[in-house]
């Protein structure tokens, strides 16, 4: 049978460690409060592209938003939209300097029924470090045929 004696170097480093893992789960756990804080504004839908000229969302139509936040420098607007129950719109734009794609939402899709009005709702939101989201303000208006 073999004894094992305790080591006081091991011991010793053992607390160390515990110690500094006791100091930083605090600092690793702060971060932003789930409503983002600092000053939102969130307006819209803006007409981008108006096709027929009525100066009102339209089916076909390109809408964008007002959007200013202190609460991130990432922020981003997800837009969906619905017809009774079926899911029509599922969109998303970045509204910071180096989003890449295109700054607008184009209202259309092959599940959109042209001829019927969409339910819509806008959120603006961000993604924190462990990429969950944190939504800022909603939106909800309705898309005409």
């Amino acid at each position: 049978m073999k004894i094992r004696r305790s080591n006081p170097a091991g011991a010793v480093f053992a607390g160390v460690v515990l110690v500094l893992t006791l100091a930083l789960v605090p600092a690793a756990l702060a971060g932003k409060p789930s409503g983002g804080g600092g000053t939102t504004t969130f307006s819209g839908p803006v007409m981008y592209t108006d096709l027929n000229g009525n100066g009102v969302a339209n089916y076909g139509d390109s809408i964008t938003f007002n959007v200013a936040t202190t609460a991130t420098s990432l922020p981003e607007v997800g837009l969906r939209c619905y017809q009774g129950s079926t899911w029509v719109l599922d969109g998303y734009v970045g509204y910071y300097p180096s989003y890449a794609f295109n700054p607008y939402f184009t209202l259309s899709s092959s599940y959109w029924d042209a001829s019927q009005p969409a339910s819509c709702t806008a959120r603006l939101f961000y993604y924190d470090n462990r990429s969950r989201e944190h939504v800022l303000k909603t939106l909800s208006f309705t898309i005409t045929p």
